[in-house]
């Protein structure tokens, strides 16, 4: 049995393609595309997934794999995985940012650490509302669901020239306001809840100008900064799951898939 070189050619776009997409999304996800992650088991992970999906998927189009088509798609399909992996660092950048802004407000600010995903030093509250929003997106299987979402992509958005269009890459930007929006909203309280602490350290200080506001307001606004963190954690569960929910209508409305509520 013979086979030409364009029939093998075809054979292998038929693999690196659907390859291009998914590792572009691993190359952004969350956990996945991180620092921490060896980048040799983030491509086994992404060949792995190739392989077990590829016999399932669509008909690759007759481009050929070496030309300007053919790296024209290539390129597309790139872009289409990273967009989706995106997504992901959308959510948990919005927790990271909240957790700075209360760190701010309560004195915290001053205890920081290197970000994983990042590499840069972020105050410790935006640390631990990362690993939490990290935890929750595992433990709820966004993993999985991104995962699902980019091989069903394959059908709705097949592998060809054309790849997002202009208005899903305009909403895609109109989620960073949503970040700040999300991030401003689950710290408000604890907004709040400072401002009224230091204007009552305003009072006592106009009261009694004998009391140093400098040595103990700093103390004190990091006790009761700790309290009011203890108590906005409640409100966690909450806002992940509402901000996930955003996330994933975006994403569907990117790949063009049809999801419950969207």
């Amino acid at each position: 049995m013979n086979f030409s070189t364009d029939q093998i050619l075809l054979w292998v776009a038929s693999y690196i393609w659907p390859l291009c997409r998914i590792a572009g999304m691993m190359m952004t996800m969350v956990m996945f595309g991180a620092n921490l992650t060896p980048m040799f088991t983030r491509l086994l992970l992404a060949v792995a997934i190739t392989i077990a999906v590829a016999p399932v998927l669509p008909v690759m189009p007759d481009v050929a794999l070496f030309s300007a088509g053919g790296f024209l798609i290539t390129g597309q399909q790139v872009l289409i995985g990273a967009a989706v992996g995106l997504l992901s660092q959308f959510l948990l950048q919005t927790f990271v940012t909240a957790g700075q802004v209360v760190a701010m407000q309560t004195s915290l600010g001053f205890a920081s650490m290197v970000d994983p995903l990042n590499g840069q030093s972020t105050p410790v509250v935006g640390q631990l509302y990362l690993m939490l929003g990290t935890l929750l997106f595992l433990a709820l299987n966004g993993h999985l669901v991104m995962i699902e979402a980019i091989v069903m992509s394959f059908t709705t958005l097949p592998v060809s020239m054309s790849g997002i269009s202009v208005s899903s890459w305009q909403n895609l930007a109109g989620l960073l306001s949503l970040i700040f929006y999300a991030a401003v909203a689950m710290s408000l309280s604890a907004i709040v809840a400072m401002l009224l602490i230091n204007f009552t350290f305003g009072i006592m200080t106009r009261a009694a100008p004998q009391l140093n506001v400098f040595s103990i307001g700093f103390a004190v606004s990091m006790v009761c900064g700790l309290f009011i963190l203890w108590l906005t954690l409640g409100g966690f569960l909450g806002h992940f799951e509402n901000q996930w929910v955003r996330l994933q209508l975006v994403m569907c409305d990117t790949l063009l898939l049809t999801c419950e509520g969207g």
